[in-house]
């Protein structure tokens, strides 16, 4: 199965570091951020796995929930936590999927035969309150992800979400947007108080608006 942008994800239940969970009961009214692993005590993933513990609280500020996959059972799951808590200096904080059967990798298109077909990728899916897939990143086992990134995407789809425009390159919370092209310059002016830029017909750019 591939999933794309605007798909539906599927629920599922599985195993977990902190029991049994049915997906879409756990995410509730939240946005999700999950991110999978291709097994349990790989070096780059020990890292990964501290830094979100560490950033929680960002993505609660945000209404998203982080939760992690691996392949391996959850005796194993909480062997490594001990690692990662002695050697990230944190508290893992949220839970880790048991995915033995590879359900959810499956379900998710975890799975990359070309890649390594015994393992899943090292993907990242943000998926909205209305359980929309809205991201996927997708990492190479040499290349350690970055959350900020991640906490990056959040505020600006849901800034987008709720308002006519788009971030532009390397925006980041509080730098001016741009307005969509769907609006005209002389309904932006109306709309954005706050003032509008016109650099080019297609490219107008405003303040953030709910800044």
């Amino acid at each position: 199965m591939t999933l794309q942008l605007g798909d539906t994800v599927p629920n599922f239940t599985q195993k977990t570091t902190e029991g049994d969970l049915n997906f879409y009961d756990w995410a509730g009214d939240s946005w999700v951020v999950l991110f999978s692993h291709p097994a349990d005590y790989t070096p780059v993933c020990t890292t990964e796995l501290g830094s979100v513990a560490k950033l929680k609280s960002e993505f609660a500020q945000r209404n998203a929930k982080v939760i992690a996959l691996s392949v391996d059972d959850v005796n194993s799951h909480k062997g490594w936590i001990n690692d990662i808590n002695e050697t990230q200096n944190t508290v893992v904080n949220y839970p880790i999927i048991a995915d033995v059967d590879q359900i959810v990798a499956n379900l998710y298109g975890m799975i990359h035969p070309n890649a390594n077909a015994k393992v899943t990728v090292r993907t990242v899916f943000v998926i909205d309150p209305a359980k929309q897939l809205r991201l996927t990143l997708t990492y190479p086992p040499s290349t350690g992800r970055n959350f900020n990134e991640i906490l990056r995407v959040l505020d600006s789809l849901q800034l987008t979400d709720n308002y006519s425009v788009a971030t532009p390159v390397d925006w980041t919370d509080g730098d001016d947007v741009v307005v969509a092209p769907s609006i005209s310059t002389a309904d932006a002016k109306q709309k954005f108080p706050k003032g509008v830029n016109e650099i080019k017909p297609y490219l107008r750019m405003t303040p953030q608006p709910n800044r």
